[in-house]
């Protein structure tokens, strides 16, 4: 995908960037080569590969949520910045923290934030076991979101605490989730949440399918969620 198809088949998506965006996207791409230099961010590395598999795979999640009006997302687990920052980038009202537990993709962030001009971006090096743990954190988040983190059993321990209730938990997916919504129905359940919609398409060009599954916060997570780091992967909510 070229930065004009990437432009043209967003606009016919509703999603119309201005000059000042495509640049911002350019300067992210240069970015993420430079650093990639020097530290593992991602294995795709072509800017056609870039354009499609990063930025538009990120923003297709606008395709099935309304960014429009003002609201405070946490992406967890957002790596080089997928999909938080893209999301941002179109969507330059929103209010948007990031949580990662590895503190060089977070140097990493900063630089990013810093040179595309973002506003109103916080940054958190932390695991989201004890990220969510934390008064200021905890159930305060209109939407939390993740790509790609970890099986829905695991992800809805760490993202569900966030959301406040009300408010709703977006996992974006690749086709085995179909699967994993069986096996994260009880800990969906119990953390509070309950699966509301599972949105697909077909990513243009390779034509794989990527899964936007709307968990909603129903009420409030018990306290004793998430369990400490590292537990919830080891023995997940089943």
């Amino acid at each position: 995908m070229n930065k004009v198809q990437f432009h043209s088949m967003l606009e016919e998506k509703g999603i119309s960037l201005n000059d000042t965006q495509m640049e911002q996207f350019n300067t992210y791409f240069q970015e993420l080569v430079e650093w990639n230099n020097k530290m593992n961010l991602t294995a795709i590395t072509d800017e056609d590969g870039v354009y499609l598999k990063h930025f538009y795979d990120s923003i297709s999640a606008a395709f099935y949520q309304d960014f429009s009006k003002p609201f405070h997302l946490v992406d967890v687990g957002a790596g080089a910045g997928f999909p938080s920052i893209p999301i941002k980038i179109c969507f330059p009202h929103l209010k948007v923290t990031i949580v990662d537990s590895l503190n060089k993709r977070i140097s990493f962030l900063q630089h990013l934030v810093n040179s595309l001009g973002l506003s109103d971006v916080s940054l958190f090096h932390d695991r989201a076991e004890t990220f969510a743990k934390k008064k200021e954190h905890r159930e305060k988040y209109d939407l939390v979101i993740a790509r790609a983190v970890a099986r829905m059993p695991v992800l809805a321990e760490l993202c569900l605490p966030l959301a406040k209730v009300g408010g709703s938990f977006l996992a974006m997916k690749g086709p085995e989730v179909v699967n994993e919504i069986t096996d994260a129905k009880k800990a969906i359940a119990t953390l509070g949440g309950e699966v509301v919609a599972n949105e697909s398409l077909l990513l243009p060009f390779e034509e794989s399918t990527r899964h936007f599954v709307f968990i909603e916060k129903r009420k409030t997570t018990p306290k004793h969620y998430p369990r400490k780091p590292g537990t919830p992967n080891k023995q997940p909510l089943q």
